[in-house]
């Protein structure tokens, strides 16, 4: 029996499908086209290891063939893809209908064709599903597993940001209902995996380009830095790449995680926190990148609302990775790249 991933390709999708393999699962990846699915094969040259193409993953149909023609195959699912597009202006249209379309014709699929075959769907969520923007700077608030973004279709199309919590909170409700739906007459189970910033290494170097993918940005933007106004200001948190996905594979293994949401997060950070490690950890890079002011950090600090998982902590039963070891995971694989280490 198989697991199907769907965004096989991505940067989280790689991590995914590797720990699978590595674990000796077969895995099916869906792919847009049949150009991105040999590339997979041959970056991966694993047996256990195929792909469907799907085309755009947003269609109402696009799971529908992998199902019908492969659903007796696939016992689990793993659902990472999402419609990130960070040149969106309308994004109705551009982000929030195809995230939704896209779990619709997931589940729909699952349920026509291979109801009776899978067993775990684990969706990947993010933080901003389970956040208030508005309420980040008040000390008081504390938001954990049960929280939920306030937001409605309406005014989640305020921005970018908000759209992007909008269409994954849209999505996930979606997973939830048809569990909730479904729970008494099949045996799928749900789990949805909620990552902070996801920082860390490609799967396979060959993927080191001079634009990373979006969530590594700002780590990239501080190693090509010469001054501190080349670096785009965040304050967020963040979480190691391996780690999600080694939380995507858990529930497969143990029925403790079936229904739960699991916040992966490892605390926070800012631009300054990422320039405190490069300065110390690469010597390399000392007096050509930005120094910044070392004590305006916020790492291991209080500031504003509190992101609780500490439940999810207890239930995955494993230390996450620092936020030192993202930053130099992720410099050590783009300055061996380029030629500097």
């Amino acid at each position: 029996m198989s697991v199907f991933v769907t965004g096989a390709t991505g940067f989280l999708g790689q991590h995914v499908v590797k720990q699978l393999l590595d674990k000796d699962y077969t895995v099916i990846a869906a792919v847009r086209t049949d150009q991105k699915g040999d590339n997979l094969l041959r970056k991966f040259s694993d047996s256990r290891l195929s792909y469907v193409t799907t085309g755009d993953a947003s269609r109402l149909d696009a799971y529908e063939d992998v199902f019908k023609n492969q659903g007796k195959n696939i016992k689990h699912v793993i659902h990472c893809a999402f419609p990130l597009n960070p040149e969106a202006t309308n994004y109705e249209k551009d982000i929030l209908i195809p995230a939704r379309d896209s779990m619709k014709c997931l589940l729909d699929s699952i349920k026509k064709y291979a109801s009776e075959y899978v067993e775990h769907i684990v969706m990947t969520s993010g933080v901003l599903t389970m956040i208030d923007l508005s309420k980040m700077n008040e000390n008081s608030v504390t938001f954990n597993e049960d929280s939920w973004n306030p937001n409605t279709w309406e005014s989640c199309q305020s921005d970018f940001l908000n759209a992007i919590g909008g269409a994954k909170m849209f999505a996930e409700k979606q997973g939830w209902k048809f569990y909730e739906d479904n729970k008494n007459t099949t045996n799928i189970k749900f789990t949805t995996i909620i990552p902070s910033y996801i920082f860390g290494p490609q799967t396979f170097d060959e993927d080191v380009q001079k634009n990373l993918n979006i969530s590594n940005t700002v780590i990239n933007q501080a190693i090509h830095a010469t001054r501190i106004e080349d670096i785009a200001p965040l304050t967020s948190q963040c979480v190691h790449v391996s780690d999600v996905a080694k939380a995507h594979i858990l529930p497969l293994e143990s029925e403790e995680l079936t229904g739960k949401r699991l916040i992966v997060s490892t605390g926070n950070f800012n631009e300054q926190d990422i320039l405190n490690y490069l300065n110390e950890d690469f010597p390399i890079l000392k007096g050509k990148i930005p120094v910044g002011t070392p004590s305006k950090g916020i790492e291991n600090r209080s500031i504003g609302a509190v992101i609780d998982n500490s439940r999810t902590l207890s239930l995955l039963g494993f230390p996450l990775k620092s936020l030192r070891d993202c930053v130099d995971d992720t410099t050590v694989q783009v300055l061996k790249h380029e030629g500097r280490l």
